[in-house]
């Protein structure tokens, strides 16, 4: 899939200025010029950075956007995340949406990052899932990946994943395997979605190249693992939390799937206040 970032913040800086920031220009002198600082008031991951700033140099290249740190970097409350200097009225038109995206890719990579440090010392890497919200899967994917997790597919065109409702009707595990090991495009491997070591066996046989183990209990787990015995990658799924995911990670999975990395991240505290510059 093509995907113009540009085009893409463009309208949603359109969404948000409307006719224009009427606020901004009955308030400002002409010419008004200012400096900012981004501020971590929580302690975070750090993702989105590029992001931020692209949405300050699509409405005036003579902002300067200065980075603090890089992503990936964890940063304590107090610590400034970027400076911003240039004319007020676009620094200001911009402050909301490259908050808004800053604070929620942040957001991703922290909770990423919760999940990480989690399963550390297991073999258990963190996945993340197509739980996105639309228009944002590329920049949340690329915060997991910042926070120290894995992308799963990207979309439904770059990978097979059989889960509950296509083995339903595609009639079976068996046949719609079978159907799928026949059609596959080349190169794509087959992940198969089980719910006991019978089934885990069953798709194995029949020639899954990946299993998703779907609500397993612990003891479920252990046993598929152990009937596996590394023949092929296993993923956990459902049920996944903060309180569950050390012991989910202890059973020797290879990966977790996590859908509240991105459906559910709550928003890094982060904030941004200007000073006035002489011109």
């Amino acid at each position: 899939m093509s995907y113009d970032l540009d085009e893409t913040l463009r309208r949603w800086l359109a969404e948000d200025l409307g006719r224009g920031d009427v606020t901004t220009r009955v308030s400002l002198a002409a010419g008004a010029r200012a400096r900012g600082t981004l501020l971590a008031k929580t302690p975070l991951v750090v993702a989105g950075l590029d992001i931020a700033a692209r949405v300050f140099a699509l409405l005036d290249d003579r902002i300067v956007f200065e980075a603090a740190c890089t992503v990936g970097d964890r940063l304590e409350a107090g610590t400034p995340v970027a400076r911003v200097e240039g004319p007020a009225a676009p620094l200001l038109a911009g402050e909301r949406l490259a908050l808004n995206l800053l604070q929620h890719l942040c957001g991703v990579a922290t909770l990423t990052r919760t999940y990480v440090d989690a399963v550390a010392g297991t073999r258990a890497r963190i996945l993340d899932t197509r739980k996105t919200l639309p228009g944002l899967r590329r920049l949340e994917k690329e915060a997991v990946l910042a926070g120290g997790g894995v992308n799963h597919r990207h979309g439904l065109d770059d990978g097979i994943l059989l889960k509950d409702n296509h083995l339903a009707l595609g009639g079976g595990l068996e046949e719609a395997l079978r159907r799928a090991v026949e059609r596959r495009p080349h190169g794509l491997r087959i992940e198969v979605e089980v719910s006991s070591p019978d089934e885990a066996e069953r798709a194995l046989a029949a020639g899954a190249d990946m299993l998703l183990l779907d609500n397993m209990s612990l003891a479920d787990l252990r046993e598929t693992v152990r009937r596996v015995d590394g023949r092929t990658p296993l993923e956990a799924s459902g049920g996944v939390d903060l309180t569950t995911v050390r012991a989910i990670a202890e059973t020797g999975v290879d990966f977790i799937s996590v859908g509240r990395l991105t459906h559910s991240a709550p928003a890094a505290d982060i904030n941004l206040k200007f000073h006035p510059v002489p011109a």
